[in-house]
């Protein structure tokens, strides 16, 4: 796993085309302060080839999860947001600006800590 910085989240969902049209294929909760999601999406630095990107987001605060059989049920046509605040990361689906609104989203975590690694199709 490699430690995704919030410096580096602009030019990550750039890569991955904010992950429209990305399909969730897992959640694990870890513990109660770790949760683990694996997205499968297309890697513009690999010719738009489809891979698997999992998601580990540490010292989770405040997440509002689906169950892992309603998956296939979300809507990926907006990607995901991915956006931080001082030295928190804020994840959820859809396309939202602003941190204040994005705990309205059904998919959601706030984590202090986020890593990723890819993986194949």
């Amino acid at each position: 796993m490699k430690p995704l910085l919030i410096k580096d989240l602009p030019i990550f969902l750039k890569r991955f085309g904010n992950f429209i049209d990305a399909e969730i294929r897992s959640i694990e909760i870890l513990s109660p302060v770790n949760i683990k999601i694996v997205i499968a999406g297309q890697d513009s630095a690999r010719g738009f080839d489809w891979i698997t990107v999992e998601l580990d987001f540490n010292d989770v605060s405040d997440a509002k999860l689906i169950d892992s059989d309603k998956l296939h049920l979300l809507d990926m046509s907006n990607g995901i947001s991915l956006l931080s605040k001082d030295t928190d990361y804020y994840f959820c689906l859809d396309n939202y600006s602003s941190i204040s609104s994005m705990p309205n989203s059904m998919f959601y975590i706030k984590s202090s800590n986020l890593k990723y690694k890819e993986g194949l199709f």
